[in-house]
């Protein structure tokens, strides 16, 4: 076994361990979450530099069936993320010809789009359409080509280098946002798990081993259980609760929250999806469309912003259980509209004072 630490040119490093990521744990429940249901749309991951938001994606990507991780970099033009025709050959009469791109790549993998605020809206759509059908299509001069692409999406951005358009942010499935953290202890054990992992990555991720593999089989079993597993009455009742008290626009909230709860329930090998499943996924569900007039008690996605990462325990237990193994989505109670005031319309200012808008001469 290479216990070097430079690593073998052209060859990645190995991943940091899913299960030892350290104070991340809304993180690591969102990204479970869509291993285990793709069509959730993905998670899109909010937070400042050094919070573990790559580290968090590349873990993930080991986990799945063919271990894929395919990078989409942000100069990448659309053919090379869709794929190209070839229509000199359609046109003589031969077969079509499709080269594949990088959505074709990522298949049964994880598809990585860092900064995906910088990204072109119009590339943004694509890979967005794609995750969340599960298939690609290719169009040129009335000449098409479909293939299976059923990936797990994962987009990470800083807020400081801007914002995605809400219409875009509403059809990512789930949204982490993350925190710095300020937790003396806390941020220790993160930190030496880290050197740890740089000193001896093959020791160390020996040391995870069986947590990984229960993570795997965990991740395995539910995407088998997921087509099985019913949804009540009631079920119904409190996404429509959830999603009316956050004002969201449309219907994709309820169809996102549906599908989380489903495969939350498949991860907790539940008979079937209840409202307390519903309950613990409406935070990464609502951060990114809660309306911000919306009315009502929410935790403000505490939970959803990584905010429990101020918690000590440590890497490998909680409250008494496996890491891999811990209940996902927990909450907390708060008010997310504190302190908002609404718009009121504002006065033209002249020599003579103060015009109200509805009073002023046309």
């Amino acid at each position: 076994m290479n216990r070097s630490n430079a690593p073998v040119s052209g060859v990645m490093p190995p991943p940091f361990p899913l299960s030892a990521l350290v104070g991340q744990d809304a993180l690591r429940e969102a990204l479970l979450l869509v291993a285990v249901d793709p069509a959730i749309g993905g998670v899109l991951i909010s937070g400042p530099r050094g919070t573990a938001k790559s580290t968090a994606a590349r873990s993930l990507a080991e986990l799945l069936p063919d271990g894929r991780f395919v990078t989409l970099p942000l100069g990448a033009s659309e053919d090379r993320i869709v794929g190209t025709l070839d229509l000199d050959e359609a046109l003589r009469g031969g077969e079509v010809r499709f080269s594949p791109g990088l959505l074709a790549r990522a298949n049964n993998g994880v598809l990585y789009v860092d900064e995906v605020n910088l990204l072109a809206d119009a590339l943004v759509d694509v890979v967005l359409d794609a995750a969340a059908s599960g298939i690609n299509v290719v169009e040129r001069d009335g000449i098409s080509h479909s293939h299976i692409a059923r990936f797990v999406l994962i987009g990470t951005m800083n807020p400081e280098e801007g914002e995605l358009r809400p219409q875009l942010l509403d059809r990512f499935g789930l949204m982490v946002q993350l925190e710095n953290c300020f937790d003396a202890r806390l941020r220790q054990q993160i930190v030496k798990a880290r050197m740890a992992f740089d000193q001896d990555p093959d020791a160390f991720r020996e040391s995870y081993a069986q947590a990984q593999a229960r993570l795997t089989r965990r991740i395995r079993e539910a995407r088998d259980a997921l087509p099985a597993l019913p949804f009540a009455d009631d079920v119904h009742d409190a996404v429509s609760a959830c999603c009316i008290e956050a004002a969201v626009d449309g219907l994709r909230a309820d169809l996102v929250m549906l599908r989380a709860a489903r495969a939350l329930a498949a991860l907790e090998s539940a008979p079937g999806v209840t409202r307390a499943h519903v309950e613990r996924v409406a935070l990464f569900v609502l951060l990114h469309r809660r309306h911000p007039t919306a009315q009502g008690k929410s935790d403000g996605g505490r939970e959803a912003r990584g905010e429990q990462t101020q918690r000590s325990d440590g890497p490998q237990e909680e409250a008494g259980r496996p890491l891999d193994e811990a209940p996902l989505g927990r909450g907390s109670n708060d008010d997310s509209d504190w302190g908002y005031l609404p718009p009121e319309p504002a006065g033209i200012v002249n020599a003579k004072g103060v015009i109200p808008l509805s009073t002023k001469k046309r």
